[in-house]
């Protein structure tokens, strides 16, 4: 059993991960799939407001649990702290870092706003059944 906890907490930290990415990139694949600006812009403002109020992804305290019931031991903080702060920042996450992560998050999706989603779009037909966007 304890090692279907394990792979839990391994899923677990594959979707933080995605939805990571996700605020962070998102921004792009709303340029190919606008419907998707419904579930990016949400999860830019939960993101956002996750660092901001100093506070942790209800992902972290599952993960950690995951991993108790998988007979290993949790980790203190959350999960930027604990996964991806050590691969960017060699020192702890500090409430300054995180006022900046929010900022970083607004400016990506700010700058692909006006970068990508600007640009006019022009549509032609090619090949009579494909539509081709430019």
């Amino acid at each position: 059993m304890a090692g279907w906890y394990g792979l839990g907490a391994d899923l677990v930290v594959v979707v933080h991960t995605g939805f990571v990415l996700f605020v962070l990139l998102g921004g792009v694949l709303v340029f190919r799939w606008p419907r998707l600006v419904w579930v990016h812009w949400p999860s830019v403002l939960w993101a956002v407001w996750i660092e901001w109020q100093g506070t942790i992804c209800p992902l972290t305290p599952l993960e950690n649990w995951l991993l108790r019931q998988a007979g290993g031991a949790g980790y203190s903080g959350d999960f930027i702290q604990h996964h991806l702060l050590p691969v960017l920042y060699p020192v702890g996450l500090t409430r300054e870092i995180q006022v900046i992560l929010g900022a970083v998050t607004l400016g990506v999706r700010r700058w692909t706003f006006r970068n990508i989603h600007a640009r006019p779009i022009v549509c032609t037909f090619r090949c009579a059944s494909v539509l081709v966007c430019a």
